[in-house]
């Protein structure tokens, strides 16, 4: 499965790609692309895909599949054929689940010395040999960290100088993996990067409150609370739209790519092709899950206040499953916050006829656009 709206463009556009750079998300059941081009300071939408990773390892469309990295580089390049997609230069996102996130609070100490320190602590949280993990960390800045949750723990008293440290690891074997890819698909990459920060450059605008993204994928949920523009929380669900499918297939005994297919073109919303008690069933079905998953948000939002005596301000939904229909609508029921969708592509220019389109599809592509606007704004 592949859309793309580079033939739309190429009359706007000239069909040039002076410049143009690639974002390339690689989930558990498909994979995703947005092709920008830089154009007086603003981010054009060149071309945007999607293909389905199920048929090449013989599942329908929509489950999730272990593929060997040959495999993924072959579908990436039968994806940019289908998007007509002509850069060769981006990013990659390397998934959640094959990394580590977390903030390290540290003795204040110079950079020499902090090397040698985050290491050592940055095995209490590896369970692998840190000689097969590559880590990189990020000092906060003391204007980013005053007031920050560290400093809701307890009153504010006379404490040792410390300092907060963005730590992030990520397998080597995993990066490997994910070079393989790059190299079949013959595509020049200029980074990875961890999918949670794609999807916050994309999705977040500048703030200071703390936000509480939900990342609804194939096979699991990823929930990340940034405040001030860092990372401070992460928590991942194995739940997500697949378990959605399966659960619905199972209820109305439908083939998963039937099961499949509802889910995405009517979601929550109740159709006349459908019986009340179908409609019902299909709702009841496809709410197991969410209530799951909105349970799990509630918990991480509950938490958070308790712990460092903040609320978070509002819930930004993204990913794949972000686009089920009606999803807005019970997330703002089932939620102790306020709750918006991720609209990614606002942050590109395209032909406004897309809009109505763009802004449907675009929490999938959340993860994809904020690899390109990475690349694109060269930080």
């Amino acid at each position: 499965m592949a859309f793309s709206l580079s033939d739309m463009l190429k009359s706007l556009s000239g069909g040039r790609n002076e410049g143009s750079v690639l974002g390339i998300d690689i989930g558990s059941s498909s994979v995703k692309i947005v092709q920008l081009r830089p154009s007086r300071g603003a981010a054009i939408l060149e071309t945007y895909g999607e293909i389905a990773l199920g048929p090449y390892g013989q599942q329908p469309i929509g489950k999730p599949v272990r593929l060997g990295p040959e495999v993924v580089g072959s579908a990436i390049i039968d994806l940019m054929k289908q998007a007509n997609v002509t850069a060769k230069t981006g990013g990659i996102s390397i998934p959640f689940s094959s990394s580590l996130v977390t903030i390290l609070e540290l003795p204040k100490v110079d950079q020499s010395t902090l090397k040698q320190i985050v290491p050592i602590e940055a095995r209490k949280y590896i369970p692998v040999p840190i000689s097969e993990v590559a880590l990189d960390w990020f000092v906060i800045p003391d204007e980013e960290a005053t007031d920050s949750a560290f400093d809701q723990l307890k009153p504010k008293t006379p404490k040792a100088a410390t300092q907060e440290v963005l730590l992030v690891a990520i397998q080597n074997a995993t990066l490997n993996s994910f070079q393989t890819i790059t190299t079949e698909s013959g595509i020049h990459v200029d980074f990875f990067e961890i999918e949670i920060f794609s999807a916050i450059r994309s999705s977040l605008s500048h703030g200071l409150a703390p936000i509480l993204i939900v990342d609804i994928g194939a096979s699991s949920s990823k929930m990340y609370i940034v405040e001030r523009g860092i990372v401070r929380l992460t928590h991942l669900v194995t739940a997500g739209g697949a378990q959605m499918t399966d659960v619905l297939a199972r209820s109305m005994n439908w083939e998963f790519e039937k099961a499949e297919r509802v889910k995405r073109e009517r979601g929550l919303v109740a159709d006349k092709a459908y019986s009340s008690e179908e409609n019902g069933r299909i709702n009841e079905a496809l709410l197991s899950t969410l209530t799951r998953i909105f349970s799990e948000v509630n918990k991480v939002l509950l938490s958070y206040g308790q712990r460092y005596n903040k609320n978070v301000s509002r819930v930004v939904l993204t990913g794949g499953g972000a686009s089920l229909p009606g999803l807005s609508e019970e997330a703002k029921r089932s939620l102790n916050a306020e709750v918006e969708i991720a609209d990614p592509f606002s942050r590109t220019e395209a032909p406004a006829f897309l809009n109505s389109v763009l802004k449907d599809i675009g929490p999938g592509f959340a993860v994809a656009t904020g690899l390109a606007l990475r690349k694109l704004r060269g930080k």
